[in-house]
């Protein structure tokens, strides 16, 4: 097996240059799989998180009719009393947090321009808002007994020209159907660093929310956090709300849920899309070899090397053109990885209205080892398979005119 190697590196040592480039082409795509499938990876796992954090928390406890697609305020639609909910689901082991928050529609009015929002009333002493007290770039976060202040978006703030202690009119729509506004102030403005969340999503404290829009002591929703994922099955089962449903994030995010779950697929095809392009290169350096060297094939089986020999010899150069690629490919693919996972790339994702689900303002990587050892496989697989006809043309070689094929 050793000297099988050793001829097979002197081989495509004879031509260094066209053995480089065949092994760099092997390389380059399994860096680029490795970056598709780092992005796939670190993009969908950040939607959901992001998904989770900033819009369904891992589970909601809502009145049976409320529709959540109509933002409805009706009280029949609305939980009573949602802090005595809240605090029973709050009691369950595995839930970390659980807070009322109330959802409602409006428009927010400057001088000169108007912005379309979603009005969410929070109880600002609430843990679940740690992302928007984390994220404060001006001004200061709301309070409970705040009855002026509003705080908006950075992406709404540069959309509408406005700083922290501006004054807006704020419309919403009342319980009873009709339109009620008011001026508020800006009272500090967040950066989540989804764009498509900063430029729709309003906030006011649950007290202000409920009487501005006619709710009074009542609630959209209860958003719940757990300590984690996973325990999600078991908060639903200890979960007991006659006359209200319980939706999962899965539930709320199901269009996320199915495009993760088809990534899979189709990034598949585009796999071995690329892997069949770079494959090409190894069959063409391959056939060149084989006709390079038809004199010295024909030498061979004329003192007696068997077929099976010759093609194993050439089946170990595609070996060792598989493993050149392979580490060229993890070289090259890591440092790009590496780089695009500590900062990111940015995108403009600013289309979440139309695609109701969250995108980071960057993208991260987040290579596995899973997919690491899978691609890795899988080229240096498709890499000897690129092998097998150069190495069955040379073993089906007559002598004689191997031979003659060069006189």
């Amino acid at each position: 097996m050793i000297q099988l190697l050793r001829l097979a590196f002197r081989n495509l040592g004879r031509n260094r240059r066209r053995s480089f480039f065949s092994a760099l082409a092997m390389g380059v795509a399994l860096a680029l799989l490795l970056m598709m499938a780092s992005f796939i990876q670190g993009e969908m796992g950040d939607a959901i998180d992001l998904a989770i954090r900033l819009q369904s928390g891992h589970l909601q406890v809502r009145a049976a009719s409320y529709d959540e697609a109509k933002t409805s305020l009706k009280w029949e639609d609305l939980i009573e009393n949602p802090d005595q909910v809240a605090g029973k689901v709050a009691s369950i082991g595995p839930v970390d947090v659980a807070t009322p928050r109330l959802y409602a529609s409006g428009f927010v009015t400057t001088r000169d321009e108007s912005a379309g929002v979603r009005v969410v009333g929070i109880d600002p002493l609430s843990a679940a808002n740690a992302p928007y007290r984390d994220g404060m770039v001006e001004g200061e976060f709301l309070t409970p007994d705040d009855r002026e202040g509003v705080l908006i978006g950075w992406a709404l703030a540069q959309r509408l020209d406005l700083s922290a202690g501006d004054k807006v009119n704020l419309s919403v729509n009342t319980s009873s159907g009709e339109v009620d506004e008011q001026q508020f102030t800006v009272r500090g403005i967040y950066n989540t660093g989804t764009s498509g969340f900063d430029s729709l999503t309003v906030f006011l404290p649950l007290a202000k929310a409920q009487a501005f829009t006619g709710a009074e002591n009542r609630a959209s929703t209860v958003f719940v956090l757990l300590k984690g994922t996973a325990q999600t099955d078991a908060v639903i089962a200890a979960l007991q709300a006659p006359g209200y449903k319980v939706l999962t994030w899965q539930d709320m995010n199901e269009l996320l849920v199915q495009t993760e779950a088809l990534s899979a697929t189709y990034m598949s095809f585009f796999y071995l899309i690329v892997l069949g392009i770079a494959a090409t290169v190894i069959v063409n350096t391959q056939i060149m070899s084989v006709y390079e060297r038809t004199r010295e094939i024909g030498i061979l089986s004329a003192i007696g090397m068997r077929g099976r020999r010759l093609m194993a010899i050439f089946l170990a150069e595609s070996a060792l053109l598989a493993v050149g690629g392979i580490l060229l490919g993890l070289v090259i693919g890591g440092i790009v990885i590496a780089y695009l996972t500590r900062y990111g790339f940015p995108l403009d994702f600013s289309g979440f209205g139309i695609t109701g689900m969250l995108y980071a303002d960057k993208m991260y990587t987040q290579l596995t080892v899973r997919d690491t050892v899978n691609l890795t496989v899988m080229t240096f697989i498709v890499t000897l398979l690129a092998g097998v006809y150069p190495a069955m043309l040379a073993s089906r070689m007559e002598p004689v005119e191997a031979l003659r094929a060069e006189r």
